[in-house]
């Protein structure tokens, strides 16, 4: 297995500045790519065997599909503005994605072996709600559940921690296949919010399961990148004044359902979100917004 924690630059090739296929995390089907590109710029590339989800991080993008077309991407200012529009790319795609005035566009990525048709998911179409409740409220773009996305193996998603919120709690776990838990490869993609004095910045946890052994207690910036094969993972913090986003992938033998089990050490804090209101700032993407539990 290679390291969980790969911090910004360390995981760069051909490109992109951020590059993890199965095979780098010593793993079956979780993958994730980030690339910077200047006005105009493009980046070309083949999905010999993975399908993909384009997410823009920052601005707007134009993207070629062979066989498939042109679809252009509006984008957002950036990863804390809203929720953007994305554009599922399958099995054997030939792309190009030419950057209109500039900006980063993250790739989400999975093993597939069935071929879907390329989808263009708008932003007002992309479900956004609350989870949690006080301070582990965290706002959820749900854009690759299967209700809105149909796909093979991926599931993605963004999730924004306000300053000072924690999120992945209850510490949870998805790596002993079962009828109530789904196994699933992990990989967390961050990026942190300017602060006064500098770049911003988090911290995240993931500890041993019956599944292996694993210690990861990190202090997490933009562009690192933290994998999870397996273990409790929980809770991921954002310090006051100073909020963190962090792009979901998750794939593996179970299919596309996201069923965990919850540590009952944690099982206070669900119950303790009954007394207690949502954080507004958590919903303040104007969007209609709902309260769920779980944990991620």
């Amino acid at each position: 297995m290679t390291r969980s924690y790969l911090p910004a630059g360390s995981a760069a090739r051909d490109g992109w500045s951020v590059f993890v296929a199965p095979e780098d995390a010593g793993w079956g089907y979780s993958g994730v790519r980030l690339a910077s590109l200047a006005p105009g710029a493009a980046l070309r590339f083949t999905l010999e065997r993975d399908e993909a989800v384009l997410v823009p991080f920052e601005g707007g993008f134009l993207v070629d599909v062979d066989g498939a077309g042109r679809y252009e991407l509006a984008g957002r200012a950036d990863v804390f503005s809203g929720p953007t529009d994305v554009l599922y790319l399958p099995l054997g795609s030939v792309v190009t994605v030419t950057a209109i005035e500039g900006g980063r566009i993250a790739m989400p990525t999975a093993r597939a072996e069935v071929v879907h048709p390329v989808q263009h998911i708008a932003a007002s179409d992309v479900p956004v709600f609350v989870r949690g409740a006080g301070p582990w409220s965290r706002r959820v773009r749900d854009f690759g559940n299967s209700s809105v996305l149909q796909a093979d193996h991926l599931v993605a998603v963004e999730v924004v921690n306000p300053g000072g919120n924690w999120s992945g709690i209850p510490r949870h776990k998805h790596d002993t296949p079962g009828a109530h838990e789904s196994q699933l490869e992990e990989i967390y993609l961050f990026d942190a919010a300017a602060t006064p004095g500098g770049a911003g910045y988090g911290i995240m946890r993931v500890s041993s399961s019956e599944a292996g052994e694993i210690d990861v207690t990190e202090e997490v910036r933009s562009e690192d990148v933290v994998l999870v094969p397996f273990g409790w993972h929980g809770p991921v913090t954002a310090p006051p004044d100073t909020d963190l986003y962090y792009l979901n992938v998750m794939a593996g033998s179970t299919g596309r359902s996201w069923n965990i089990t919850n540590t009952p050490e944690d099982a206070w804090v669900t119950r303790r979100w009954e007394s207690l209101d949502p954080d507004p700032r958590a919903a303040r993407e104007g969007r209609p917004s709902a309260v769920e539990e779980g944990a991620r």
